[in-house]
């Protein structure tokens, strides 16, 4: 599928567009090809855009003063990603965002989201949509880190990303449910076992 159909058939799952609309968004959309590793967004940086993964994997994530990194999201194809907080705000950032592997976008930037609200106004419900959902993902997140065993928050990424569970390195799945890689390999020898 061609990376504007799929952005177009991601939006209108929310709203009804027309022809004419749908061709205006996509004309505000600047595609983007990142290689493995490559950083989209440091932290520090302004978050200026909304990023939406044609093809794929983006990880958001933190870096601690030791040097660990911790991971709060991934966005495989089909999925949106920004540092919310700086994109809302517009200060900086506190997120690094970078390609697990080759990857294609499509940004949509800040002013040209404000500019579609104002031309189509159905978008405002598509992003607001788009926001509770990041918002409500937070929290589960944040909830199950508090409350979750480790292998009840592995098999809450299972569910949420199922995709990646064997397309991502352990190393990757280990920082979004907060354990070491040599925890989380032990975890995961175990559970295949139990099957």
């Amino acid at each position: 599928m061609a990376a504007s159909s799929l952005i177009v058939k991601n939006v209108c799952n929310h709203i009804t567009l027309t022809p004419a609309e749908q061709e205006y968004f996509v004309s505000l959309l600047q595609p983007m090809e990142l290689k493995r590793k490559q950083v989209l967004l440091k932290e520090g940086e302004i978050c200026r855009f909304s990023a939406f993964v044609t093809e794929g994997c983006l990880r958001g994530y933190s870096v601690d003063n030791n040097g660990y990194e911790h991971v709060l999201s991934f966005a495989p194809a089909n999925w949106w990603m920004a540092d919310m907080y700086s994109l809302i705000s517009q200060k900086p950032g506190i997120l690094y965002i970078d390609a697990l592997e080759d990857t294609s976008i499509l940004t949509l930037s800040k002013i040209h989201q404000q500019t579609l609200y104002k031309e189509v106004p159905a978008f405002e419900r598509f992003f607001r949509i788009i926001t509770e959902n990041s918002l409500v993902a937070y929290q589960q997140r944040l909830l199950d880190n508090l409350s979750l065993t480790a292998e009840d928050r592995y098999n809450s990424f299972c569910k949420r990303y199922p995709s990646l569970i064997n397309a991502l390195p352990s190393k990757q799945v280990a920082s979004y449910i907060g354990v070491t890689p040599e925890f989380f390999s032990k975890m995961r020898n175990k559970l295949l076992r139990k099957q």
